[in-house]
């Protein structure tokens, strides 16, 4: 034995030996080709371009065939695969450690990861940094072999390994087989004293043990029984050496006993007891062979099993009541379940009746003990008189139902023919059901956190046993999981309905007035809790349309605040009139402010940060007299435009970087659009969800919106909603659409005005004109008047080109441009001044007006609200006289 064990010993060490001579290896070669495939050229410059696996996947393939080992990852220095060999898998996250790669350093280890072409499993890889010029880190590689690829290089020395070993083992069995007879010869066999011993021992185990043992030989005979089995079958003291046909057994155990077949734990009666019987043979190179019989008493594990095999169907139970109630935040579906889980194992009928302040998400009170709601009904209910679903049950105050809800615990009503309080809540309905053979009940509250949600009624009828004390506590059991799941599902429908509330109260609720845009939009919130989607449709001046498409990330009230701050700041700084990046520049920085504070709040509580504040956002201006449309996107997918002919384009809008980071610049991109396009925005949750990535979302949105050309934006929503929207959607939706409009060329008018005040006055009549021409002669004054100051303005304080605009649509705009930068204010002249009651009086006479920067300068806008061609103000103007007073030159 001790020269087995040393040959064993060595032939594991030599393969061991050779497995960590072949890891090592194996290490070195991942390495090598890890370090090789970094720092070859242009995998820097591959690792920061827009789309690094197109270049970098063929080499990896290369150099893995090249170098031998099963792969070569180029990963961001975030963890992200850019190459695999299997394609599905890049994009995903690298299964490894990187940090010490991200420090410059290379990291060898042995990880798990997904499929490889040499299959699954534990593989040796190097991770090592791809650094640029400068020595910053941008990237990383990691190249590696399976240990199934490691173990095949030592496989070869095996069989010399193994038949060494044999050959060894082999001449030490020789040895000690012709040890071994040379002493068998010399002590021939055992000692007497060893042989007692033996004998003894033998008797001792058989005669104490538990178990009946018989020996039966091939001829029937009965040649050895212990005490036991004496006891078991009431043998008589002279039973050995006889026929066991003689002993007075029953006939099946002395058919066992004499047949030749073997037996497992047969069970035959004997007396009163009924015997586990199992039978073997005992010698079975002899033609006569003789057979061992074992003997068991199971009359007491029977009815201990019978007891065990209730409890065991009981935990069962309780186990798939843990797993199959609460599988949803409903209520309703949660009472359901569980119904479903006690019919049949537990009762035949189960209802469900709740409080009415339960099913509306509010908190219960003992007022409306009463008055339940019956919210699930399971079982037997199509032969049973029962209250229907939806039914307000009124109890008595001594039926079972509100005795248990008093009391805080469960009420057995073994016989109901016995229970008059049960009976008297509604005797008609009652005796039918008795009638049918419903007969017992268990009645439990449903308690959370010590308040009543409701209770739940167990019913069984003729087909089953009455209840009993014992399944009292079951049914409280699974009283008390339900009722958990129920009061989780109540506060859930409340915090879910307060954050739809709010969300919705921040969102748009009507659509504003403007001519540039028939828009139409929708908005549906995630099942499991309200997101940060929004949009908005904001007029701006110059019959212009801002169009807001936004995404804050994460879900609840906190989402839905920061949504509503965005949306403030968004209406805040469109009234600037600022271009659209720079819009969304102080947006990023609005957001890292916000998460700045967030992060102090936290600290100061002593809590760390748990999450970021961060937001995506497409923002677009529409100026229907040009049909052009400037649009910049921070992280948001991108739009989609549909021509009037139906053709479905995506407008290469530039993604830039999310709102939040800080200091990244954003990209705008302008483009026409002809009359009766379509502009489709939209939120990731549309397009993406758990089992649809987000590519395969777009493809079917672009087929969805093809051919919509000729179609309504109401319509359009409509059809992209019941086409792509998710029957349980996991993340908020948010749609709008947006069908263009030009301008009409003859309610616009345009004039180049020279540097000079004089022509105010020419300019002055032209658009007196112009307004006769429309039929705002009402208007004319007050026109003039605003033009007057804005032009003189233009003239004397810009810089050339100055143009004057008008616009007539739902309002009358006057526009006046220069080149210059330099933004006129409002503010009140002393009485020893000659001049600034210009803009004092345009401010007076105008609904609104302000500035805003293009790239020749600024323009100075007025709007006049009017109403059946004439101005809301024409009624109260005051007389020329004392307006003309108001200017610095009256000859104006």
């Amino acid at each position: 034995m001790i020269v087995v064990l040393l040959v064993v010993a060595a032939v594991v060490a030599l393969v061991i030996q050779a497995d960590r001579d072949a890891l090592r290896q194996g290490r070195r070669e991942s390495v090598v080709a890890a370090q090789a495939f970094a720092n070859a050229p242009g995998v820097d410059e591959a690792l920061l371009s827009r789309d690094p696996s197109a270049v970098l996947q063929p080499r990896a393939e290369a150099a893995r065939k090249r170098t031998g080992v099963d792969f070569v990852v180029a990963m961001s220095t975030d963890g992200i695969r850019y190459t695999y060999p299997y394609p599905e898998e890049i994009g995903k996250k690298f299964v490894g450690t990187i940090k010490p790669a991200l420090e410059g350093r290379t990291v060898i280890e042995q990880a798990g990861g997904p499929p490889l072409p040499a299959g699954k499993g534990i593989a040796v890889q190097a991770v090592v940094p791809v650094t640029d010029s400068h020595g910053k880190v941008v990237g990383l590689v990691s190249a590696g072999i399976t240990v199934t690829n490691v173990t095949q290089r030592w496989m070869p020395q095996l069989p010399i390994i193994l038949v060494s070993g044999a050959f060894a083992l082999a001449l030490a069995t020789t040895g000690t087989t012709l040890i071994s007879r040379r002493l068998r010869r010399q002590t021939h066999g055992l000692a007497p004293a060893e042989l007692a011993r033996m004998y003894e021992h033998h008797d001792a185990v058989l005669h104490s043990v538990r178990e009946g043992v018989l020996i039966v030989d091939a001829d029937g005979r009965l040649v050895l029984a212990n005490d036991e089995a004496q006891r078991l079958l009431g043998l008589r003291s002279d039973a050995l050496g006889r026929p066991v046909r003689e002993l007075g057994l029953p006939e099946q155990l002395t058919q066992v006993l004499t047949s030749p077949e073997m037996v497992t734990d047969e069970v035959h009666l004997a007396d009163d007891r009924l015997l586990a019987v199992s039978k073997r043979s005992t010698l079975r190179d002899t033609n006569r062979r003789s057979n061992v019989v074992t003997l068991r008493d199971t009359t007491e594990l029977v009815a201990v099993s019978g007891r065990a095999e209730v409890a065991r169907e009981r935990l069962t139970l309780l186990y798939e009541a843990g797993m199959r109630i609460g599988t949803t935040l409903d209520v309703r579906r949660t009472a359901r379940e569980l119904g479903d889980v006690a019919v049949p194992r537990f009762a035949d009928l189960v209802t469900v009746d709740l409080l009415d302040a339960v099913l509306r998400g509010l908190e219960p009170t003992a007022e409306g003990w009463r008055h339940l709601h019956r919210a699930a009904l399971s079982g037997e209910q199509s032969r049973m008189p029962v209250y229907p679903l939806g039914e307000v049950i009124t109890f008595s105050p001594d039926t079972p139902q509100m005795r248990t809800l008093q009391e805080g615990r469960g009420v057995l009503e073994a016989d109901l023919r016995q229970a008059h309080a049960w009976q008297r809540q509604d005797p008609e309905r009652t005796e039918k059901a008795l009638e049918r053979g419903l007969h017992s009940l268990v009645t439990v509250p449903l308690l959370a956190r010590g308040v009543p949600l409701g209770v739940v009624n167990f019913y069984r009828t003729v087909d089953s046993p009455a209840y009993e004390q014992d399944d009292l506590s079951v049914a409280e059991e699974l009283g008390a999981r339900a009722a958990v799941a129920i009061d989780n599902a109540r506060r859930f429908a409340r915090e879910h309905a307060t954050a739809v509330t709010l969300q919705r109260s921040l969102l748009p609720r009507g659509q504003p007035e403007q001519d540039a845009l028939e828009v139409a939009w929708r908005y549906v919130p995630a099942e499991a809790g309200v997101g940060g989607d929004w949009f908005d449709v904001i007029p701006l001046p110059g019959a212009r349309v801002a169009l807001v498409m936004g995404d804050v990330v994460g879900h609840g009230l906190h989402a839905a605040a920061t949504m509503g701050r965005l949306r403030t700041a968004v209406h805040n700084f469109s009234t600037l009139d600022l271009p659209v990046d720079e819009v969304l520049g102080y947006l990023d920085d609005l957001v890292v402010r916000m998460d700045e504070e967030e992060d102090t709040d936290e600290l100061a509580e002593g809590h760390e940060g748990e999450g970021v504040t961060g937001a995506t956002i497409l923002y677009a201006v529409y100026d229907p007299v040009s049909g052009a449309c400037t649009m910049a996107r921070a992280g948001h997918p991108e739009p989609v435009v549909v021509g009037p002919d139906g053709t479905v384009t995506c407008p290469g809008v530039p993604a830039s970087a999310p709102l939040g980071l800080g200091g990244y610049p954003f990209e705008t991109a302008e483009l026409h659009l002809t009359e009766g396009s379509q502009l489709v925005l939209y939120t990731d949750g549309l397009v993406e969800d758990r089992t649809r990535d987000i590519d395969v979302g777009l493809e079917r949105l672009r087929r969805v919106l093809g051919g919509a050309g000729g179609r309504t934006a109401e319509e359009t929503c409509g059809m992209v909603m019941d086409a792509l929207k998710p029957k349980h959607p996991g993340d908020d939706i948010a749609l709008l659409t947006a069908r263009t409009r030009l301008f009409p060329p003859s309610r616009v008018a345009e004039w180049d005005v020279p540097s000079n005040p004089a022509v105010v006055p020419s300019i002055r009549a032209e658009c007196r004109e112009k307004l006769r021409e429309w039929g705002l002669e009402e208007v004319a004054f007050t026109t003039e008047l605003i033009l007057s100051e804005l032009t003189t303005n233009a003239i004397r304080y810009g810089s050339p080109p100055v143009k004057l605009r008008l616009l007539n649509g739902r309002y009358l705009t006057s526009e006046v441009s220069d080149g210059s930068s330099t933004s006129p204010r409002l503010r009140r002249a002393a009485t020893t001044d000659e001049g600034g009651r210009g803009l004092f009086l345009v401010a007076q006479f105008a609904q609104r007006w302000g500035t805003r920067y293009n790239r020749g300068g600024k323009v100075i806008w007025a709007e006049q609200v009017l109403h059946d061609g004439a101005s809301a103000t024409a009624a109260a103007y005051t007389p020329v006289d004392v307006l003309l007073e108001q200017f610095g030159d009256p000859t104006l």
